[in-house]
């Protein structure tokens, strides 16, 4: 098991480019299933879960051609649908929630799938029933053997349907479009995610022949075609990496240049980070974080208690809470954060409570932040990371300490970031990996 050994209060500076958007990414991969032509991706992460999930892929058969770093295409036309339910393959789905998004696509264009109960990060509760409801809603019929964890589908053919889901799920929206577009008939999606990778996911779709419209809106109607072609699409930039280097260069930076983000899809991300009194300028596409700065806490209008919480998009993405909340514990003023998707989310901060930081963890869904102001560094300290999100979180809170800190458990951090020690090294960190 990996680690990072991290040297804290170095001070970052210079430029650095986000990766490309590990959600985005699973997302579009899967899509590829959906056609016997070759689909070619480019700005693909090179983080644990894709390569997983494209190696999950070229299990089945799917043929892989890399061209560059980032640059993969994939041609789905010799599949070997038996393997679909081999031990083998449910127990590599069972490590990687990114698996869940072939259902879809396999209902769709071959009639059935078979998946177990899949990975992921370990932060409470994140149901699939969003997913096999939409399905349902399309005709599949669906088992769930609960005493192997094995979900299975089929269909002949689905039919177009009017569905309003119960959450605005994002792979559940996911999978329904992708098993929607070859769908006979017209599907209407109401309550749909609509998040910038599920139009991206849409945009991509629509270059291999489908018909969807109300990309960007949370009403999604898609008219079903009876095959998709080839098409090339490149993914966005990580939003949740760009968080996480906002706060890096509020913390420790220097003076700290984000490269390319695709401003118009970072929604309300910067002015998140503003909330907590962090300068974030804006620069054609690119953010600059001045370096050295004192950040004070914003009250509300009215003068009330400044509350973050996670919301569907276009409110703050729940997964950059837990790089706000580490953000906020060196900041002037107090802050209640709202986790209200994930019970264990929160769970990390007993971690940040024995550096020093003053949090009070409410319940499992609420803890509120009193900002140091920088008169009381962060003291290093030996942690593990549980997830992706709160990984990076304590690697920021390291960086930040006055002493050495220790991470073990890091593999679940390279679950979503790309070669992170030699990219923050690369601005002045001191990030040792053993």
């Amino acid at each position: 098991m990996a680690s990072f050994i991290i040297e804290g209060n170095r001070r970052l500076k210079g430029e650095i480019t986000p990766q490309g958007a590990k959600n985005e990414a699973l997302q579009v991969i899967c899509a590829t299933l959906l056609t016997s032509e070759e689909v070619r991706l480019q700005n693909v992460p090179d983080i644990v879960d894709v390569n997983n999930l494209i190696q999950l892929l070229c299990d089945i058969g799917v043929k892989v051609t890399r061209y560059g770093h980032g640059d993969i295409s994939f041609q789905a036309d010799a599949l070997n649908l038996d393997y679909l339910r081999s031990e083998e393959y449910l127990d590599r789905c069972a490590a990687l929630r990114g698996s869940v998004l072939t259902i879809g696509p396999l209902v769709a264009r071959f009639g059935r799938a078979t998946i177990s109960k899949p990975g992921g990060d370990k932060i409470g509760r994140r149901r699939l029933d969003t997913h096999f409801y939409g399905l349902k809603q399309l005709g599949a019929e669906f088992h769930f053997d609960a005493e192997k964890g094995i979900f299975e589908l089929a269909a002949r053919r689905l039919q177009g349907a009017y569905m309003l889901l119960d959450e605005a799920s994002v792979t559940g929206t996911a999978n329904i479009i992708m098993a929607a577009v070859l769908a006979e008939g017209t599907t209407t999606i109401y309550n749909a995610a609509c998040e910038p990778y599920i139009q991206q996911l849409c945009h991509l779709l629509n270059r291999m022949g489908a018909n969807i419209s109300g990309i960007a809106s949370n009403l999604i109607t898609i008219v079903g075609v009876t095959e998709l072609h080839g098409a090339t699409h490149r993914i966005l930039p990580d939003m949740i990496e760009i968080g996480s280097f906002i706060g890096i260069g509020a913390m420790v930076g220097d003076g700290l240049t984000i490269k390319d983000v695709s401003l118009r899809d970072l929604g309300m991300i910067p002015d998140a980070f503003r909330r907590l009194g962090i300068r974030v300028d804006e620069r054609g596409d690119d953010l600059f974080i001045p370096g050295r700065q004192r950040y004070e806490i914003e009250s509300f209008i009215d003068g009330s208690f400044m509350t973050l919480a996670d919301a569907p998009w276009p409110g703050l993405t729940p997964d950059l809470l837990s790089i706000l909340l580490v953000v906020a514990t060196q900041a002037k003023g107090s802050v209640l954060f709202h986790q209200k998707m994930f019970e264990s989310r929160l769970f990390f901060v007993d971690k940040l409570i024995d550096m020093g930081a003053q949090i009070i963890l409410c319940d499992p869904h609420r803890a509120v932040v009193v900002g140091h102001n920088f008169d009381i560094a962060l003291k290093p300290h030996r942690m593990v990371s549980p997830d992706i999100r709160a990984g990076i979180a304590m690697l920021i809170a390291a960086m930040c300490a006055d002493g050495t800190s220790r991470i073990d458990n890091v593999g679940q951090i390279d679950r979503g970031y790309e070669r992170i020690e030699e990219r923050l090294n690369a601005l002045g960190a001191s990030i040792k990996r053993v």
